[in-house]
């Protein structure tokens, strides 16, 4: 198959969405990992604790879960090997014994600062400019909405 045809060819492997996005998700995240490890962290982990930084009340974990797009069978592995680390505490909800309340424990708050120079560090290693990153993100976020309208609209093949 020529590269004209290949260009034009809506099944080639070039035009497939899902394959740009996972080739880049990947690539991307990659550029953490030598910053993470030194903070003890993984990738799903760190994204965790950016979102409990930013939300310092104790966030249930059906909120936490929604705010990371995860399902909380996903989420609770991660939870308890984050209390083990000592990065967080996990206590029932008095309110609603059902829920369980997520809290930075003191080491986890302290981990902030340590984090803070990660994300311009992975800023200077894409080397884009901020102005090409938030178009980007906005392309991104533009997408996740219009799949999940077109997903919770859908009913499937017919």
């Amino acid at each position: 198959m020529s590269v004209e045809t290949a260009r034009d060819d809506r099944l080639s492997l070039e035009q497939q969405v899902c394959f740009t996005l996972a080739v880049a998700s990947r690539d991307v995240v990659s550029l953490y990992r030598p910053f993470l490890e030194p903070l003890g962290l993984t990738h799903p982990q760190y994204l965790l604790m950016v979102t409990l930084w930013e939300h310092p009340d104790p966030l249930c974990v059906k909120d936490l879960s929604g705010l990371l797009k995860v399902d909380a069978p996903t989420l609770s592995p991660l939870l308890k090997r984050m209390e083990s680390a000592g990065l967080l505490s996990r206590e029932r909800n008095p309110a609603d014994e059902r829920s369980v309340l997520i809290t930075l424990t003191p080491r986890g708050r302290e981990l902030r600062s340590r984090a803070g120079a990660v994300p311009a560090s992975i800023i200077a290693r894409l080397g884009m400019s901020i102005e090409e990153l938030e178009l980007l993100q906005t392309a991104l976020q533009n997408l996740i909405r219009h799949a999940n309208v077109r997903s919770s609209s859908s009913t499937g093949p017919t």
